[in-house]
């Protein structure tokens, strides 16, 4: 849900799960996010860091990953103090943790157990989706937690759709869950898509590549 005077958001089906909270940032008014990927990124942190702790964790405890548009899933069971190379995931079971993970176009995955306690979230755009990032993250949640995909609860963020875009990589990450065993019902989509509210979101399509990130985060509160 979007309020209209909060620089984030939240989803209904992830708010209706017990034991996790999470967020999805917005575009901040006042950060000038026109520059590189690095360079923003910076400006953003401590905002984006506040974040974490409004929702009740510490700053130390936000984990995230490097981003390289591949399909790697970091497994984390403790605090990490930098970004988890070579990853575009990350799934745990850990409570007092939180993951962050950057779009701008992008979809983050939010995939939450409430069953087990596990949970992740991954960067999936035109290559992550293509290599299955989303089907190796459920893959590892039942390796490493037991989760069973029928207990799975997905939301996709918003994100870059056709027909600005010319693929429709949410539906390939709705198809991905649906194939891995997650019930069409625990499968979410704002339907959002980035490009066409620059007012709200950074669109790295529509803002060539100089803009800002949101920031999607996912933690265990118990």
């Amino acid at each position: 849900m979007i309020n209209p005077n909060s620089p984030w958001m939240t989803f209904p089906a992830l708010e209706a799960l017990p034991g996790f909270a999470h967020r999805f940032t917005l575009r901040h008014p006042d950060i000038d996010v026109d520059d590189e990927r690095a360079v923003v990124v910076e400006r953003l942190w401590d905002w984006h860091r506040s974040q974490a702790q409004e929702l009740g964790f510490e700053g130390t405890t936000l984990c995230i990953a490097e981003q390289v548009h591949g399909p790697e899933v970091a497994v984390v069971t403790a605090p990490t103090s930098a970004a988890i190379a070579g990853t575009d995931g990350i799934i745990s079971n850990v409570p007092g943790l939180v993951i962050g993970i950057y779009v701008a176009d992008c979809c983050a995955v939010y995939l939450a157990d409430p069953r087990s306690g596990a949970f992740g979230i991954v960067h999936s755009g035109k290559k992550g989706s293509e290599l299955g990032i989303t089907t190796q993250a459920i893959e590892k949640m039942q390796q490493h937690f037991g989760t069973a995909p029928a207990d799975l609860h997905i939301q996709l963020s918003p994100c870059i759709r056709p027909p600005a875009y010319e693929i429709d990589f949410a539906a390939q990450i709705r198809q991905q869950a649906l194939a891995a065993g997650v019930p069409a019902a625990q499968i979410h989509d704002t339907g959002l898509c980035t490009s066409l509210d620059l007012h709200r979101f950074y669109s790295y399509r529509m803002e060539k590549g100089r803009t800002g990130r949101m920031l999607a985060l996912l933690g265990r509160t118990a």
